[in-house]
């Protein structure tokens, strides 16, 4: 039969498991962007995993806690029965049916008053009389059941609940007995405190909790500890890749355990095989470079030998198509490498060359760079491709300026930077800046240039997924701002 006084095992162990977790106080949530947990492989398996735990610890602790309040309900029903046993052994009846005796039943609880531990013989007969009670209830008496809603078994035995002298809840457990040949009968009840029960089953609960609670976070932090080490080569393996995109190695290097070898092979042979790409593709576009360059110049010789009006247009288009054929191949190069993982550029020192460069081809101009700007940016392309952007943007500062000419260097991101040029010219209009990003217009036909400078640098620029913005800067003229691909500023392996 159930304890009322007892609460269930895992409301309790659930209570304590949490005041001893926070202390009965609430922990103050952090703040900033959320991350779904789930998209953790580490996270899931651990989740998963500590569920598991806490699950099996909860149903152990629950099949623990009830075979113990079984056993222990079954002990104080064994011990009810066998002091019943020994207080009909202790009472007789006189010749007169008086019933009498000294009974003993060796536990103090039945001498202490109002203790929740009663016995009582009282006459089961008519020719029996008087009445014999414990220590502990004196004269009062303990409401019984009647025998029609709690009949005996065949041993003339029965058990049932009612409630204490104190509001405790107690356990009956009675019988009527034949005293002698005279047929003098009397009833012994014998009455336990079932809180005392549920007070030791409550204990026991208790320090179950603790030991499970214990074993589970001992279980979760080793199996923690135990995910995280065998999980270990997949952040190895995912450092080594980052340090091969930003240029800091060439292939996955390292032993790995037999279920990871697999995937690194596999993603250095991908990684040869992209450089073999970038190669091939290199020496085609040098191959097509030299089969189209001898042509171009025989016609541009030839046109000069012409001369007249004849040969000058042969000339000025023989020319165009040389730059056109250039323009086409350096995009080909370029689109070739902006998928490669093996180029990094350090933004100072080629920023540093070309600004000498410009300084020099402009010696009426102040070119104001702050080279401290660029430190630890390094631009995720080939050296080229950047001089490239920077040396058309510059030249047609140069071009423009009235004095002055400046370039800043900032980081937009942790995998972002941006260049900005800007003059102190007289500045385009919205239409000039869409009719100079067309390829081979020109704003002024006096200013020596193909009119492909603008054209190439947003055509590189879209190769490397950046961003080309013109504008009107502060000093007056115009404002060229690239935003290109950055890698970590860490030496290559």
């Amino acid at each position: 039969m159930a304890l009322p006084p007892a609460e269930p095992f895992l409301a309790r162990g659930l209570r304590w498991l949490g005041s001893r977790g926070g202390g009965g106080r609430a922990r103050p949530r952090r703040r900033g962007p959320r991350r779904n947990p789930l998209n953790s492989l580490t996270a899931r398996v651990i989740a998963l995993t500590s569920l598991w735990v806490v699950l099996a610890l909860v149903v152990a602790g629950g099949l623990i806690s009830t075979l113990y309040e079984r056993t222990a309900m079954r002990g104080f029903e064994d011990l009810l029965t066998a002091q019943l046993y020994n207080l009909v052994n202790s009472v007789t009846a006189a010749p007169d049916g008086r019933l009498s005796g000294n009974p003993d039943l060796g536990d103090l609880r039945y001498a202490q008053p109002l203790s929740g531990w009663y016995w009582e013989v009282v006459p089961a007969s008519a020719n029996t009389h008087g009445r014999l009670t414990s220590g502990s209830l004196g004269f009062l008496d303990i409401a019984t059941q009647p025998a029609q809603l709690v009949p005996f078994d065949a041993s003339y035995r029965r058990s049932y609940d009612v409630d204490g002298l104190g509001g405790e809840r107690l356990r009956v457990t009675e019988t009527e007995v034949v005293l002698d040949p005279a047929n003098h009968a009397a009833r012994f009840r014998v009455m336990g405190n079932l809180s005392s029960v549920a007070a030791d089953v409550a204990q026991f609960d208790h320090q179950l909790a603790f030991y499970l609670g214990a074993v589970g976070l001992g279980s979760v932090l080793v199996n923690v500890l135990a995910i995280l080490f065998g999980l270990w080569p997949l952040a190895t393996v995912r450092r080594s890749l980052a340090d091969v995109r930003d240029g800091r190695a060439e292939r996955l290097e390292g032993r790995f355990p037999a279920e990871i070898a697999p995937l690194a092979q596999e993603m250095n042979a991908l990684i040869d095989n992209n450089r073999r790409i970038v190669e091939r593709s290199r020496t085609q576009v040098g191959n097509l470079a030299h089969s189209l360059k001898t042509p171009i110049a025989i016609l541009i010789n030839e046109a000069e030998a012409l001369g007249g009006e004849h040969g000058r247009v042969i000339a000025e288009q023989s020319g165009r198509m040389r730059g056109q054929v250039q323009h086409y191949l350096d995009r080909a190069r370029v689109a070739a490498q902006s998928e490669s993982v093996v180029f990094r550029t350090p933004v100072r020192p080629a920023l540093e060359r070309i600004v000498r460069v410009i300084a020099k081809l402009n010696p009426n101009l102040f070119v104001a760079f702050d080279p401290a700007s660029a430190d630890g940016m390094v631009f995720g392309g080939e050296r080229q491709d950047y001089e490239e952007i920077v040396g058309n943007l510059l030249d047609n500062a140069g071009k423009w300026a009235h004095s002055t000419i400046r370039v800043t260097c900032s980081r937009v991101s942790p995998n972002r930077f941006a260049t900005t040029i800007e003059d102190d010219g007289e500045g385009l209009s919205e239409a000039e800046i869409e009719k100079a990003r067309k390829r081979g217009q020109r704003l002024d036909e006096a200013t020596p240039g193909s009119g492909l400078g603008l054209s190439i640098v947003s055509d590189i620029v879209a190769e490397y997924r950046g961003s080309l913005e013109l504008g009107r800067s502060e000093i007056g003229g115009l404002k060229a701002r690239v935003e290109l691909p950055s890698l970590s500023d860490e030496p290559t392996a």
